[in-house]
C-alpha cells in the first residue's frame, strides 16, 4: 500500500492542539496556502479573500497561541531529528522584529534598535544537518520584550531580573533534549560564564565563538595549575598550528563602513583562496571576578580552538575565530569538525533574512499581541520553505523533481515565461532556482559560485512584483477592460 505524501501543513501542524479539530484542519489548509505563496503581505499570501478572512478568524481564537502553533511544528522537527544518524546542530541567534508602525501595539512592544523603535527580539533555535547543511526545523522561538532597566539598578538586582536579555540564550536552549546528539552553536553574544556553565550541565555538546579574552588555566584537572593563570586569546594565539587547509572566500561588497579607532574601514572583501590554520588545547575558564549572571564559582573545563588565516592579502582583514567547545579535541580532525560545525552558523542568518525579506513577517496589521504572536509563529515556520527550496535545488534529483512540488505553480508560470518566453509547467526545481538567481543578477556561468542569498532575495522580490502585476491584470480582465 502506497501512502499519499503529506503536505507541508499536514507535516507541521496536523497535531496542533487548538481546542477543536476543525481549527487544526483550517490551520493545515492555511499553512499549505501560505507555503505556496510565502512572499508579501497577508493579502498577497492569501490571494483568496475567503482564505484571508479564515486566517484572521483563526488568529482571533483564544486557543490559537504562539506556543500552540510552534509546539506542533517542534514535534515534527524532533521526529525528523530522530531519523538522522550522527550529530544535529541547533543554531541559536536573535533577530529584531520591527512593529514600530503598528501604533495600536506601541505600548505593548519593547525597545529595539537604538531604542526609538518598537518590536520583539526573536530568539530562534534552528536544527540543521551538518553533513548536508539542510534545514530540519525550528526547535524553539522566544519573543522577548526589551524592558527599560531601572536607572538605579544594582548589579545584584540586574542579575536576578527575569527580563535580563542575556537570559535569552538559556531560554532558547532550555526546551532542548539533554542529548549528546545535539550540538548548540552560538555566536559571540552567548559567551557568558552563566551560559557556558549551563551548557556544560545540559548533556548536549556546544560550540560558542569567544567574545571575551577570559582568564583561564591551561589544561584539565591535574594537567592544570592555578599558578599558570593566563588569558584565552593570548594562550590560543601562542599555540602552534596543528594542520592547514584552503578555504574559498567569496567576495563581499558592502557600501557601509565600520569605524575602528576613529578611522573608517571598508567592509568590502575580495574573493580569494585563503590558507587556514587551526590550533587547539584543553583549558579551564575561571569565573569572572564580577558576577554578572547566576552561576557557580568553579572553573569550567572546555577546549579552545583557534582558526585563522596565516597570510591575508595586503588590505584584507585576517579571518580569525576563537571557539569554545566541550567536544573533546584531540587531533586535527576533531578541530576541523568543530570549525565545520561553527561554519554552519550562517544558515540561521539566512533564515532571518527569509523571515523578514522573503516572508515579510513584520507586515501583518494586527491590533493585539494575542493575534500577532501566533501569526509570527506560523510565518516563521513557513519561512523555512525558502531555505528548503535552496536545499531542494542542490539535491541529486533537483533536475528531475518538478518545481511545482515545492513552490506555487503561479510562480513557476511567471518565472518560466520571463526566462523562456513561454510557460513551462514541467520546470524542475533546479531550473526554477537558477532562473530566480538570474532574475536577481546571477549570471549562471560555469565559473560562478552558487548564487548567494542577497541575489536570491533580489530575484524573489522582483518575482513577487511580477506576480502582483499578473494578479492585477486578471482583475482588469474580469472587469471587462482590455
Amino acid at each position: 500500500m502506497v501512502l499519499p505524501l503529506q503536505t507541508f501543513g499536514q507535516v507541521n501542524f496536523a497535531n496542533a492542539q487548538l481546542g477543536d479539530k476543525r481549527r487544526t484542519n483550517r490551520l493545515v489548509q492555511l499553512a499549505d496556502s501560505m507555503a505556496r505563496r510565502p512572499s508579501g503581505t497577508l493579502p498577497q499570501k492569501f490571494n483568496s479573500p475567503k482564505d484571508l478572512r479564515a486566517f484572521y478568524r483563526l488568529m482571533d481564537r483564544d486557543q490559537v497561541t504562539h506556543e500552540a502553533i510552534l509546539a506542533s511544528h517542534r514535534e515534527a522537527t524532533w521526529h525528523k531529528i530522530k531519523q538522522i544518524r550522527g550529530p544535529v546542530l541547533i543554531l541559536h541567534d536573535a533577530t529584531e522584529l520591527d512593529f514600530t508602525n503598528h501604533k495600536s501595539l506601541s505600548d505593548d512592544m519593547g525597545q529595539i534598535g537604538n531604542g526609538n523603535r518598537r518590536g520583539y527580539i526573536a530568539q530562534n533555535s534552528l536544527a540543521v544537518n551538518p553533513k548536508t547543511r539542510q534545514v530540519i526545523g525550528l526547535c524553539n522561538q522566544v519573543l522577548h520584550h526589551r524592558e527599560d532597566a531601572p536607572k538605579d539598578e544594582l548589579t545584584a538586582q540586574k542579575r536576578k531580573r527575569e527580563s535580563r536579555e542575556s537570559r535569552l540564550w538559556l531560554r532558547g536552549a532550555d526546551p532542548l533534549a539533554n542529548s549528546e546528539k545535539l550540538v548548540d552553536v552560538c555566536d559571540r553574544g552567548a559567551d557568558t560564564f552563566e551560559f557556558l556553565e549551563h551548557e556544560l550541565a545540559s548533556g548536549r555538546r556546544f560550540v560558542i565563538r569567544a567574545s571575551h579574552n577570559r582568564a583561564i588555566i591551561p589544561g584539565h584537572g591535574d594537567q592544570g595549575s592555578s599558578d599558570q593563570a593566563c588569558y584565552l586569546r593570548n594562550y590560543a594565539a601562542s599555540l602552534p598550528p596543528a594542520g592547514h587547509w584552503t578555504l574559498s572566500v567569496t567576495s563581499k561588497v558592502d557600501k557601509k563602513v565600520r569605524v575602528r579607532k576613529g578611522k573608517k574601514k571598508s567592509a568590502n572583501r575580495r574573493a580569494r583562496e585563503a590558507k587556514m590554520a587551526v590550533s587547539f588545547a584543553p583549558v579551564q575558564i575561571k569565573p569572572p571576578a564580577k558576577k554578572l549572571g547566576e552561576h557557580g564559582n568553579d572553573p569550567l573545563a572546555v577546549w579552545v580552538v583557534r582558526v585563522w588565516e596565516e597570510d591575508p592579502p595586503a588590505g584584507e582583514e585576517r579571518l580569525e575565530w576563537f571557539l569554545i567547545t566541550n567536544q573533546p579535541v584531540l587531533d586535527f580532525d576533531d578541530a576541523y569538525q568543530v570549525v565545520g560545525w561553527y561554519e554552519c552558523r550562517w544558515i540561521i542568518e539566512e533564515y532571518h533574512k527569509g523571515m523578514k525579506t522573503g516572508c515579510s513577517i513584520e507586515s501583518p496589521q494586527f491590533t493585539s499581541e494575542e493575534r500577532l504572536q501566533p501569526a509570527i509563529a506560523l510565518i516563521s515556520v513557513v519561512a523555512l520553505t525558502l531555505l528548503q527550496m535552496r536545499d531542494a535545488s542542490r539535491r541529486w534529483d533537483a533536475k528531475k523533481r518538478k518545481a511545482t512540488e515545492v513552490i506555487c505553480s503561479d510562480y513557476v508560470s511567471v518565472l518560466s515565461a520571463w526566462r523562456h518566453g513561454q510557460i513551462k509547467p514541467d520546470w524542475s526545481i533546479h531550473d526554477f532556482f537558477y532562473a530566480l538567481a538570474r532574475l536577481g543578477g546571477h549570471q549562471n556561468r560555469k565559473s560562478d559560485h552558487p548564487p548567494g542569498w542577497q541575489t536570491i532575495w533580489r530575484g524573489w522580490n522582483d518575482l513577487q512584483a511580477m506576480l502582483c502585476g499578473v494578479d492585477a491584470m486578471k482583475i482588469v480582465k474580469r472587469c471587462g477592460q482590455t
